[in-house]
């Protein structure tokens, strides 16, 4: 029996492997849906990046929740003016290992394992989406096993007076959560990765006097969402490059996290 003649290739192997396959894949012509963290470092994904382009196929990060309808519905929120001018963007993502898994690759950074690149790229990618920006400096702290972050925690600086903290880990309680706040009021989402309630997931608009609003979205599986687009793409043989460039800067402000972390300093981010 001969192989399957496939358009699209879904890579779900350990980050190091990333840029390999990506590759590999784009010079056969087949469009790629590539788990997150993108790769180890900025010029894997800028490597990847570029291989897709050159060959004229699709690329595109595992991040489901970007797909979700309710994050257009807080998108909106965040860019008609009802919160005012924006201050301020806080992100959580965490689990709590009661005893640490020596054998899982997320502790080997060779393998490009560590709580930034599994959980925190959410966090990052979150900030990003809210500010529309990219920020100007970052500084963050961890705590190490085997040269891999169990926990870490950053802080990014952008323009216009606006600032934003996330922390991420394997050593704390399930969260899950961002907060966008702003002069005028605030927006906070409690499962912003993966909606508790698939059927009616939600969020909540709080105003300056302290009133506040659930909003409930309909909108079906994230997961299917983000195949819905990605297969929509394919099919119309229109490439978005909205998705790699979105990635591209995660991966970005991921690394400057990860430099400032291990050199314990403040990293600026080249425009």
């Amino acid at each position: 029996m001969s192989a399957p003649d496939l358009d699209a290739i879904y890579i779900a192997l350990p980050p190091s492997m990333h840029a390999q396959w990506t590759i590999k894949a784009a010079e056969q012509g087949r469009h790629v849906l590539c788990e997150k963290p993108l790769a180890r470092n900025l010029a894997e994904a800028k490597q990847m990046v570029e291989a897709c382009r050159q060959s004229g196929v699709q690329l595109m990060d595992g991040v489901m929740w970007a797909h979700h309808a309710r994050t257009a519905a807080m998108k909106r929120h965040v860019t008609d003016g009802s919160l005012g001018k924006l201050r301020r963007v806080t992100s959580s993502f965490t689990f709590n290992w009661d005893t640490i898994p020596e054998d899982n690759i997320r502790l080997s950074r060779e393998l490009g394992g560590g709580a930034l690149g599994d959980l925190g790229w959410y966090c990052v990618g979150a900030i990003l989406w809210a500010f529309d920006a990219m920020p100007t400096r970052v500084f963050a702290a961890g705590r190490y096993h085997r040269d891999v972050e169990i926990n870490l925690s950053g802080l990014l600086w952008f323009d216009d007076d606006r600032v934003a903290s996330f922390d991420c880990g394997f050593d704390t309680v399930g969260r899950k959560w961002f907060e966008v706040a702003g002069t005028e009021g605030s927006l906070v989402c409690d499962d912003f990765t993966l909606p508790r309630e698939e059927a009616s997931p939600r969020y909540w608009v709080h105003d300056r006097d302290g009133n506040s609003s659930q909003h409930t979205v309909e909108g079906g599986a994230q997961a299917v969402r983000m195949i819905e687009d990605f297969s929509g793409i394919v099919r119309s043989g229109q490439l978005d490059g909205q998705w790699p460039a979105a990635s591209v800067r995660v991966q970005q402000v991921c690394d400057a996290l990860d430099e400032a972390a291990r050199g314990e300093c403040i990293v600026a981010l080249k425009s």
